[in-house]
């Protein structure tokens, strides 16, 4: 049953572009216990159908810059070549601190883009009010 909610959860997030396979990765080794290569290898397969159906979706909606995407996917490949080869060589709790310190940068990221994006009309209305203060 939980394989079946991890799946369900994973392919939400896969198909909105925010990194299913991020959250999958975690749930497996967090919830289910997984080793952490064993986790990121499934992933891998995962990755492929999920990716496919939201590739066809966003083809649809015409969302998709196909010469930026296939630009990217060339190096993609080559990279996923080098990281796959990187990877079965780190012991897996080495894996794990990679993993989480991924997270934590990522989670980092998000914060301090949500912060900016609040910031900025709070800014805007300040200098507003300070416009209708003097009279402009």
């Amino acid at each position: 049953m939980s394989e079946i909610i991890i799946g369900l959860v994973s392919g939400i997030v896969s198909g909105t572009g925010m990194g299913g396979g991020t959250i999958l990765i975690f749930l497996l080794s967090f919830l289910m216990g997984i080793e952490q290569h064993i986790a990121q290898a499934t992933n891998l397969i995962f990755f492929i159908p999920t990716s496919i159906v939201a590739i066809i979706v966003n083809i649809k909606n015409k969302n998709i810059d196909m010469k930026l995407a296939i630009l990217i996917s060339v190096f993609g490949i080559l990279g996923a070549i080098i990281g796959a080869n990187i990877s079965i060589g780190i012991d897996v709790k080495m894996l794990k601190k990679c993993f989480g310190i991924f997270l934590a940068i990522i989670a980092l990221n998000e914060i301090y883009s949500i912060f900016n994006l609040y910031k900025k009309p709070y800014k805007n209305k300040k200098k507003i009010d300070n416009k209708e203060k003097r009279g402009e």
